[in-house]
């Protein structure tokens, strides 16, 4: 994984899931710029209906005793990956939203 990849972050103590940016990742935790996944879909709605948003993102650390796992986002199979969701219903990339540059490489 790399900086700015989308991501899921499974945590626990409590037990929650972010998906978002990957801001940093190192020895002592994670920085995700992201929203709570129950939240996704409150998220994606204000984006695509292009409301005031009530749900937003936010840039947040987790130290690494809370992070249990970081898998990149991706599509399973005929699943789409929730970035593939949001540009289906947005019409722009997460990554155009987020004003990140994408490297071809």
């Amino acid at each position: 994984m790399k900086i700015n990849d989308i991501i899921i972050a499974s945590l626990v103590s409590p037990k929650e899931k972010i998906w978002g940016q990957l801001l940093r990742l190192e020895s002592q935790g994670v920085t995700v710029r992201g929203v709570r996944l129950e939240a996704f879909d409150d998220f994606l709605r204000q984006v695509s209906k292009q409301e005031e948003t009530a749900v937003g993102l936010e840039t947040v650390f987790f130290p690494m005793h809370r992070v249990e796992r970081i898998a990149l986002d991706e599509p399973s199979g005929p699943i789409p990956s929730l970035a593939e969701r949001f540009h289906s219903r947005a019409g722009i990339t997460i990554h155009e939203y987020l004003g990140i540059q994408v490297s071809r490489a």
